[in-house]
């Protein structure tokens, strides 16, 4: 009953968040006149399966909805959808008249993260559209890589490794996307830094069915022989085992392709480098760790 009184004051009462008979509206499941919803300008899913949908669509006709779509209200009595894009184009295909939804106030920022967060969730994105909803999120609601990957619930690390693949040239993030190669064959692909030479071993991977371990040492040895064509001297790029072995270790803690280089007399550097400011703040807040 009140949910009925609330709704004849009209829907933009509803968010008034003083009025607890208003939030609770907000807070509960309502069905909806499916003619006043409009889809989420913000979507970052832009193509939906036909086949797929279709079989939603039947899968409703028989069952319903069993997971409510997420709104927002608008200010005209209409709702805006935040998530749930495809059981509401399965709806629309159902002929349902109403769709049981969760109603929430949301501005235009909280809309896109939120959007952009449902998207990441979902079981079936391939890695580069991971990536590309990761990119979004920092870029387009202004969130340095430490808060999105609390907004995500994953690891610095793993949203790093994520954002890198879409440094790779666009011929093998195509490949990743159609499931030609994983990620861990991508991550082995990014140590090479020409990306001609990616381009390459890419190649050779996808024909020859290599491994993501056989890719990595592929890699390795084309970094080598990279480094004695630059120098001219094998002694440069000969690292000892040792070396390589801290090499390996500095850039799992810096989560970055630190780098040693060394003359022929053993003098050398430790390069670490970085992508951006945000990165750069990371490193320096290790050292700063190390250093407390």
């Amino acid at each position: 009953m009140a949910q009925k009184n609330a709704l004849g004051r009209g829907l933009s009462a509803l968010i008034d968040d003083a009025d607890r008979e208003k939030m609770a509206v907000l807070g509960s499941i309502n069905e909806i006149d499916i003619n006043l919803i409009e889809t989420n300008p913000f979507q970052p899913r832009s193509s939906f399966d036909e086949d797929s949908l279709n079989e939603l669509a039947a899968s409703i006709k028989q069952m319903g909805i069993i997971q409510p779509v997420t709104v927002r209200l608008l200010r005209n009595d209409r709702f805006q959808l935040i998530t749930g894009e495809r059981r509401y184009r399965a709806a629309l295909i159902a002929g349902l008249k109403t769709i049981p939804a969760y109603i929430r106030t949301a501005d235009d920022q909280a809309l896109l993260e939120l959007a952009l967060v449902e998207n990441i969730q979902r079981e079936d994105l391939d890695s580069i559209e991971i990536a590309i909803s990761y990119k979004r999120l920092i870029e387009e609601c202004n969130l340095t890589q430490e808060e999105m990957s609390d907004r995500v619930g994953k690891k610095r690390s793993t949203v790093s490794n994520y954002l890198r693949l879409l440094k790779l040239p666009a011929e093998i993030q195509l490949a990743i996307r159609q499931k030609e190669i994983t990620m861990g064959h991508a991550r082995a692909l990014i140590n090479m830094e020409d990306p001609r030479t990616q381009i390459k071993l890419f190649y050779k991977v996808r024909e020859e069915g290599l491994s993501v371990r056989q890719t990595e040492e592929l890699v390795r040895k084309a970094q080598e022989q990279s480094q004695r064509g630059n120098t001219g001297r094998s002694r440069r790029s000969q690292v000892s085992e040792e070396y390589r072995s801290l090499q390996d270790q500095l850039r799992g803690f810096f989560d970055t392709q630190v780098q040693f280089r060394m003359n022929d007399k053993g003098k050398g550097k430790i390069v670490i480098p970085f992508e951006s400011t945000d990165e750069l703040e990371r490193i320096v807040s290790i050292f700063d760790k190390l250093n407390s």
